[in-house]
């Protein structure tokens, strides 16, 4: 174990010294993130608790950093969701389209992938504040890649002002629990009930990193205008740190009596709302970043029925809701990278983000097509892939509670369908990405050239896919690892027996999965032996139609987003047709940033302002200071008057 920790942090910090030369810098890299990985799984495979290393867990001998099953199971994703964006980034980033910064992405991504590591390692506050500033400042060098657009520039310090203020909040946290035990080594400290109310600030600085919303502001403009396989990995991954964090404390430390049903809202709220803002996006990043919110609002509502579980006793909801909501980062991880890769693939292919001005991909991109669908039946939980696996499990969960009749009924039953309408809305979204994207006719020119991109592109979305079919039909298999998991976060619920619906669901995948592709086969042999037949479709009378007579990436999801106006406050922009025979006419729609543009900004501008009032009173003049000193001497007269009298 320690040789593989050991070769992992050499892989990584060698492929950084070697970033000059592409296939040593990809060899060197893979090989530490395999190491990682292997490491990861031997973990998982054995157990061990923080508490008891020596039943498969590990420690540094001066104590600093440890591994154990919780750490290995994000640990595990940040090594297989890297190795595959590091394939994908050789070619996607490589000094022949971009010659300046290929060699310091390269390092910066090494530096990323070692950061979020040490972070998952660290066993001292102070190791973990480290690799926490370190993670933060190489993901601004990562998304500022490309310099030279200002959004680019604005997403970029939007990211690190964002980060920062959550390591802000992170040093409190530790610092207040160093001055009250005495110590920055982290470990289980249950019988400290005084420790409670620290809760509420790792949530604010863990749920930063996370993008639970309304703290998500930084997400959207960070992930869209990041290159694609940091975007990926931004999404996939980091967010995933915040999640570990809040995992971490909450089974370490006493929670409030309201953590769980706090974590659970925050949950529904992020979920619902996340795939509202997505519904209105144009933009193909844009719209995958608001649906990393809504993944993470799935992953909450896990983890807040677990601490409703744990804090009302023995309850076997408990762990069904948690393992969901595990399960879930690594899924959401899996399909949510695929859906980045893919979205670089048609970025690369045509050199816009803007789904209005695709269409017709399919014919020109079949493997980015094929690929792009599956990431997007995963996500919208279809089954037999392994979104449906894990959102199944964290029903089961909120069924459960709901039958308990117990405290946590009451909120069982509205997050249940808050759950179902997320699912709901998030397969309408992705029915209108892959119809305006990838079905129809071309839209502009830029689409018309779009090429199919390169083997070790298409390579790392297809071991992703792979991945995600996988869970969806070994779901029973992954039981134990997620039960180890779960009680290593509350060792009072002990791994169990593996779930008959579980293994129902697998079996159901199975048959499932044999179907369609028995159906596929089978349809394939028929079109071949009769022959397509093309035709132009139903054109409503016109005789030459026009791609511009296709549904936009607006009208197609108008409908939905109206239901959504009170939050999405939509901007629309219209050119009225005028006289008998109008020559043009124009009509958007573009949904802000509510929380950010509508909420923060102005907020901020208000406090510019008010230092720019008190600013003023910086002028020079000793006779004014003099006066200002007279005007607070007398205003503690005053109070200390008015305090002696009363």
């Amino acid at each position: 174990m320690v040789a593989g920790l050991a070769l992992g942090g050499l892989g990584l910090l060698g492929g950084a010294l070697a970033a000059r030369h592409p296939r040593g810098w990809l060899a060197a890299t893979l090989t530490g993130q395999g190491a990682l990985g292997l490491t990861a799984l031997a973990v998982l495979g054995g157990g061990g608790s923080w508490a008891d290393p020596g039943a498969g867990a590990w420690s540094s001998p001066c104590g600093h950093l440890r591994l154990d099953v919780l750490s290995a199971f994000f640990l595990l994703l940040v090594a297989g969701v890297g190795g595959a964006a590091t394939v994908y980034a050789r070619e996607y980033w490589s000094e022949r389209e971009h010659p300046v910064s290929a060699v310091a992405g390269r390092v910066w991504w090494n530096l990323f992938l070692a950061a979020m590591g040490l972070v998952l390692l660290a066993a001292h506050g102070i190791v973990l504040l480290v690799g926490w500033e370190l993670f933060a400042l190489s993901g601004y060098f990562l998304i500022t890649l490309n310099r030279t657009p200002r959004a680019v520039r604005s997403a970029g310090w939007l990211y690190l002002a964002a980060s920062h203020a959550g390591t802000l909040c992170l040093f409190g946290f530790f610092a207040a629990l160093a001055a009250r035990t005495g110590s920055w080594a982290l470990g289980p400290l249950h019988d400290r009930p005084e420790l409670a109310p620290l809760f509420w600030l790792a949530l604010l600085g863990f749920g930063l990193k996370a993008g639970l919303f309304p703290l998500h502001v930084w997400l959207p403009s960070a992930h869209a205008n990041a290159p694609s396989h940091v975007s990926a990995m931004l999404s996939g991954v980091a967010l995933k740190m915040g999640i570990y964090g809040l995992v971490r404390f909450s089974g370490w430390l006493p929670t409030p009596p309201a953590a769980g049903w706090v974590v659970a809202g925050l949950g529904g709220v992020s979920a619902v709302l996340g795939v509202a803002f997505a519904l209105g996006q144009h933009d193909l990043k844009r719209l995958l970043a608001y649906h990393s919110v809504e993944n993470i609002g799935i992953i909450l509502m896990g983890l807040g029925f677990g601490l409703l579980a744990a804090a009302h006793g023995p309850a076997g909801w408990g762990p069904l809701a948690l393992a969901g909501g595990l399960l879930h980062v690594w899924n959401h991880g899996l399909f949510k990278a695929l859906l980045f890769l893919g979205a670089g693939s048609v970025l690369h292919a045509t050199g816009t983000r803007e789904m209005s001005r695709l269409g017709g991909l399919w014919t020109r991109m079949p493997w980015t097509t094929a690929l792009f669908a599956l990431g997007a039946a995963a996500i919208s939980g279809l089954p037999p892939l392994n979104g449906f696996v894990s959102e199944w499990l964290v029903y089961l969960g909120l069924f459960d509670a709901a039958a308990a009749r117990g405290p946590a009924a009451a909120l069982a039953i509205p997050t249940a369908i808050l759950l179902a309408i997320t699912g709901a809305l998030a397969l309408a979204c992705f029915v209108k990405v892959c119809g305006v994207v990838f079905l129809g006719a071309a839209r502009t020119p830029a689409a018309e050239r779009a090429h199919e991109c390169g083997p070790a592109m298409r390579g790392a979305m297809l071991a992703l896919a792979a991945a995600c079919v996988a869970i969806g039909l070994g779901a029973a298999g992954l039981w134990p690892v997620l039960a180890r998991v779960v009680a290593a976060w509350n060792p009072a619920w002990p791994p169990g027996e593996t779930p008959a619906s579980l293994k129902a669901l697998t079996a159901a995948h199975v048959v499932v999965a044999l179907a369609a592709v028995a159906a596929a086969a089978g349809l394939a042999r028929k079109l071949r032996r009769a022959g397509v037949r093309r035709a132009v479709t139903w054109d409503c009378g016109y005789a030459a139609p026009s791609p511009r007579m296709q549904y936009t990436a607006a009208s197609f999801a108008g409908i939905l987003t109206e239901w959504f106006a009170w939050i999405l406050h939509p901007h629309r922009h219209e050119e009225k047709p005028e006289g008998v025979l109008p020559r043009r006419a124009r009509w958007s729609v573009h949904t802000p940033e509510t929380v950010l543009e509508e909420v923060i900004e102005p907020v901020g501008r208000g406090f510019l302002w008010a230092a720019a009032q008190v600013r003023k009173l910086q002028h020079g003049r000793v006779q004014a200071y003099v006066l200002y000193l007279l005007l607070g001497v007398a205003a503690l007269a005053v109070l200390a008057l008015w305090s002696w009298t009363g």
